[in-house]
């Protein structure tokens, strides 16, 4: 055999491997991972990704088991009702919903509020499970893409070596994680077969054509980032709405159970000024105007005490204004409303050293880092461990830091060099 064949015949053997059958279309696919490992990346990167877009919505914990239910519905009629589906409704303002690979999905209490009824509903999550279903992700190679962003996750609230605003007074509204890009045919191939899959459950089609008809408008009308999430994973287009609407029309209508969703979101709506307070809030403290956006925060507090949030970002606020007890206060009722949520922890645990309570920061600092491994975090429970005469495990804190590199790199390293320097 000519060895000029041997690298074509590994490349064509590789290819073969690679493919797949698409369990929606029956055609076959590249894919670069099998199913099970789609289930096990779904499995480990759904909660990292929760933690940074705000976390899940506790406000009214009635919501996430109305929305779960619904998208259990449409998983059970899908191409693949056995993966191991999940629903959570996020606790941020961008009007956006993703899926990971495995039936992980997410929507945003952002985009709740667009919608009209249990049928649009219905559209979006069926749109979501189809991405999973078909593997769309694997064949986007999702892999690569998670594992790069899990590493970036580490650098969160590393702008800063200092207790200003280390969050840059965004992240409790939602930041940046998985987005997955999809091709247009993806994108048309989700609408199709999610209308199919929302049909069977009895939901009325021409739903799908009116959210398609919405996200068109809101593309042309809108001069707010907050949509650059959803039209960058769900880029709309007149030929999706037409496309939508001439399947829609050769169905047979079904139920919009408009009543019992908004019966659903009515927290969500009831809250909606305090939401855009916050928002206002963290606008004016990215302009620097700390006092306007503390006032502001304290009326979205007084208008929902429960939201979690609120009070992180009043938190941010003091320590920015170096009154730390205050801000204490401020992360400690922050965290008795939602210590799941990793930005509550890291704040009560950065407050806590400041005034001096170390034990109960180093505490409140590793339980941040379990739930996501930030730089900061992991810089000061570096201090404190040094503090305490603990040199080894200070030393593997720092290192760790230093690898992510930034100003608190910068500053790890030269920590790291000192006790070098000191051990001589």
């Amino acid at each position: 055999m000519s060895k000029l064949l041997l690298p074509v015949i590994a490349i064509l053997l590789s290819l073969q491997i690679g493919c797949a059958v698409n369990p929606v279309t029956g055609e076959r696919q590249l894919s670069l991972m099998s199913p099970e490992q789609e289930v096990q990346i779904g499995e480990k990167y759904y909660q990292s990704y929760q933690q940074q877009q705000g976390g899940a919505y506790i406000v009214d914990p009635q919501l996430t088991p109305y929305i779960a239910s619904v998208g259990q519905k449409l998983a059970r009629l899908s191409d693949r009702p056995d993966l191991p589906y999940e629903f959570v409704v996020l606790n941020s303002d961008v009007p956006n919903a993703w899926a990971l690979p495995g039936g992980k999905i997410a929507i945003n209490r952002g985009l709740l509020v667009l919608l009209e009824d249990e049928a649009q509903l219905a559209a979006v999550l069926g749109h979501e499970i189809v991405h999973a279903a078909a593997r769309h992700g694997a064949s986007q190679q999702t892999r690569q893409t998670l594992l790069g962003l899990s590493v970036a996750a580490i650098g969160i609230a590393s702008a800063k070596s200092d207790y200003g605003p280390w969050l840059g007074l965004g992240a409790a509204a939602g930041g940046a994680a998985w987005q997955a890009h999809y091709s247009r045919s993806h994108e048309l191939e989700a609408d199709n077969y999610g209308i199919d899959y929302m049909v069977a459950a009895g939901y009325d089609p021409q739903a799908a054509v009116e959210l398609q008809e919405t996200f068109v408008k809101l593309s042309q009308g809108s001069k707010s980032d907050i949509f650059s999430a959803l039209f960058a994973s769900h880029p709309p287009s007149v030929d999706r709405v037409a496309k939508n609407r001439a399947k829609a029309a050769k169905l047979t209508n079904g139920k919009r159970n408009r009543e019992a969703y908004q019966k659903a979101i009515a927290q969500i709506k009831r809250d909606a000024p305090a939401y855009k307070l916050h928002r206002e809030a963290l606008e004016e403290a990215s302009k620097n105007q700390l006092e306007g956006a503390l006032i502001k925060v304290d009326k979205a507090i007084k208008l929902q005490p429960k939201e979690a949030s609120f009070h992180i970002t009043r938190g941010q606020l003091l320590l920015a204004q170096k009154n730390t007890k205050s801000a204490e206060s401020a992360f400690a009722q922050a965290y008795k409303l939602d210590p799941n949520y990793y930005v509550s922890s890291l704040g009560l645990g950065l407050s806590e050293k400041l005034n001096d309570k170390m034990a109960l920061a180093k505490q409140h600092l590793e339980k941040s880092v379990a739930i996501i491994p930030t730089q900061i975090a992991i810089y000061h429970l570096g201090e404190i461990e040094l503090a305490n005469g603990n040199r080894s495990k200070a030393s593997q804190y720092f290192k760790a830091v230093a690898q992510a590199g930034g100003k608190l790199g910068q500053a790890a390293t030269e920590k790291l060099e000192a006790m070098a320097s000191d051990a001589q």
